[in-house]
């Protein structure tokens, strides 16, 4: 088991170490879980009553909490990023696959790169290029001229379609669709006729894209995603979206085509965005969001009715339902109020 000294991780850090630095750590838990040998974090001062019952080894916590807390500590600015960095440090999930099954069918003319690992049973097609440290999970596909950039990882049953690029340094959870055909279609009278879909996906590096996500190629031009984008699991990404650098894209997520969303945005769980809108830098949309509009201006946007008891809820239902009626009623009374002040 892998275990690091308590002065060490300190030091990876850049943290202010208090009490034992020759502790060695091995693993990280909750402070209600966590036992000796492990390490925990304190987040937010609304669970420092937790800290009299913890039995961690050390707790990484901010300045103003160190003084609640007797053991040895590891003091950081951001407790909660110093827990994401150390949880990497103590990462032991396995690798999705270890050197090249023999049942993978890869294609001569693919190129693959130096320390490539291929799992069982996956299907590599022509003029495939796998740069270098690339994982590729059990029974993924690559289709026809694919490139994956270094370093990047996919766990198993992932599906890259032909011709999509994938950057340096990405990581795609198992069941995810890259590539697969973009909802195009003209009518015909009572008939549908399909639009070859003839763009492709454009990944940039250090994306993360959860599992059963489904990212559709363009039409014409690519569907693109930025630098650092996070995406969560079951999202449905529509042909030519455009997703800027840095953006979080949160569970169940449905977005139209050739929406074009900016940086350094955040959209919450089960949000609905429209099609052909554009979002800009630095905008948050909460959970739920239905964005039909184009947002111009950074800020926090929400919509929908939260959760009520279900007799409150059906009176503002019907409050919504006459809205157009008292609406009319409040013009009347307006112009009263307006002939009686004449």
């Amino acid at each position: 088991m892998f275990s690091i000294r308590l002065s060490d991780l300190a030091k990876k850090l850049d943290a202010k170490l208090y009490g034992d630095g020759d502790i060695n750590i091995s693993g990280i838990a909750s402070m209600q879980s966590a036992k000796k040998g492990q390490i925990t974090f304190l987040s937010h001062k609304r669970y420092r009553k937790n800290l009299t019952i913890c039995e961690a080894s050390a707790v990484i916590l901010t300045q103003s909490d160190l003084e609640f807390f007797l053991g040895s500590a590891l003091v950081v600015k951001n407790p909660y990023l110093a827990y994401a960095h150390v949880a990497q440090f103590l990462n032991s999930t396995p690798q999705p696959a270890i050197g090249i099954a023999k049942s993978a069918v890869i294609n001569d003319t693919a190129c693959i790169g130096k320390y490539v690992a291929v799992g069982a049973n996956t299907v590599i097609e022509s003029n495939v290029v796998l740069d270098d440290n690339v994982i590729i999970g059990a029974g993924c596909f690559i289709g026809k001229n694919t490139h994956i950039g270094s370093g990047s990882l996919l766990w198993a049953n992932v599906s890259i379609y032909h011709e999509v690029e994938i950057g340096c340094n990405c990581v795609i959870q198992s069941g995810t669709v890259i590539g697969s055909d973009g909802f195009g279609y003209a009518q015909d009278c009572d008939r549908w006729v399909k639009i070859p879909q003839l763009g492709t996906v454009v990944i940039r590096d250090r994306v993360e894209i959860g599992a059963c996500t489904t990212i559709d190629r363009g039409a014409l031009d690519n569907t693109y995603i930025g630098n650092d984008v996070v995406i969560d699991n079951q999202c449905q990404i529509a042909h030519n979206v455009i997703i800027g650098d840095s953006t979080a894209v949160a569970g169940g997520v449905i977005m139209g085509g050739s929406l074009k969303i900016g940086r350094n945005c955040m959209i919450g769980g089960a949000s609905v965005i429209n099609g052909h809108i554009e979002i800009c830098d630095k905008v948050v949309v909460t959970g739920m969001g239905m964005v039909m509009r184009s947002i111009a201006t950074p800020g926090t946007y929400s919509s929908g009715i939260p959760i009520q008891l279900n007799k409150a809820w059906r009176k503002t239902a019907a409050l919504v339902m006459n809205i157009d009626g008292i609406k009319t009623r409040l013009k009347n009374i307006e112009r009263e109020v307006v002939k009686l002040k004449k």
